[in-house]
């Protein structure tokens, strides 16, 4: 088991933890539309993907 030697400094724990931030996440513009959507992903306004119509948006 593990045993802790001597105490890690604010510094340390926060050089770990600098990886642990959030990302923002990537959009991209629909063609027929024009909002920011999830790339790779049917538009959830239009119903369009890639200029095809793909589902019935009412």
């Amino acid at each position: 088991m593990a045993v802790q030697q001597r105490r890690v400094s604010k510094s340390r724990k926060g050089m770990r933890r600098s990886h642990h931030a959030l990302k923002q996440t990537t959009t991209t513009i629909c063609k027929k539309c024009g909002r920011p959507i999830q790339p790779h992903k049917v538009c959830p306004y239009c119903g369009y993907y890639k200029g095809i119509k793909v589902i019935n948006v009412k």
